[in-house]
């Protein structure tokens, strides 16, 4: 029972966030609702407001809430492209490798004791390219990010490996969100209120995509000298 105890926290607290509907809450309308109390805080208390703004990552990224994205925009409104995108990265990293664990941990071995002839072939060309692969679902922005934490803890991934592939793939991300986040000051100024898809075009994501696929390089040539 003790193994299911970090996966069952991480849902009972996922339900309750849905059943009160704070995740309603995280939009663009909220931001600039609250945008000169929220600028002012962070400016008063700039060690707290970063530690707040970290924890609530981290968290919403563990338990999979949806939103990351505008929290993510948020993060370089309130702290500027470098220190924002910082403060992403950390915090993605951390919620990602605590949901990992508690999936690694919860059904991991139950997966690998069940696991059928397809499932052990797809684990074991995994392992053999582990850090690629996931270097290339980190990066291409069409992956749901909460699969992408899920996924590898079901295949049996080294932890090791997964942190340094989560760090270094949403890197480029972490700070393009950021770096919108910067600017959206001057859409509220305007009168208008932006959306994800009037932000995160395809002129953003394009450079995210190249990375992606360059990023499979390694395996490429690696299939080419066995062939």
């Amino acid at each position: 029972m003790k193994k299911y105890l970090p996966i069952l926290v991480i849902l009972a607290t996922t339900i309750i966030i849905f059943a009160s509907g704070l995740h309603h809450h995280v939009n663009f309308e909220t931001l600039a609702k609250h945008r000169a109390f929220l600028t002012t805080f962070v400016t008063d208390n700039f060690v707290f407001a970063s530690l707040i703004f970290i924890t609530i990552y981290i968290t919403v990224t563990a338990l999979s809430v949806p939103g990351a994205s505008i929290i993510s925009i948020t993060g370089g409104f309130l702290f500027g492209t470098f220190v924002g995108g910082s403060w992403i990265l950390i915090g993605a990293t951390i919620g990602a490798s605590i949901l990992f664990i508690a999936v690694k941990t919860a059904f991991g071995e139950t997966l690998r004791e069940k696991a059928g002839p397809w499932v052990a072939k797809v684990q074991d060309g995994f392992d053999k390219d582990a850090f690629s692969y996931l270097l290339f679902l980190r990066l291409v922005p069409a992956f749901p990010f909460f699969v992408v934490n899920i996924v590898p803890a079901l295949l049996n991934v080294k932890f090791r490996t997964y942190v340094i592939a989560t760090l270094l793939g949403i890197l480029p991300g972490c700070f393009v969100f950021a770096s919108i986040g910067s600017g959206i000051g001057s859409i509220f100024d305007s009168g208008q209120m932006p959306t994800i898809k009037s932000l995160i075009t395809w002129k953003v994501l394009g450079p995210m995509v190249g990375l992606a696929v360059f990023s499979l390089i390694p395996i490429v040539i690696k299939r080419f000298k066995k062939s």
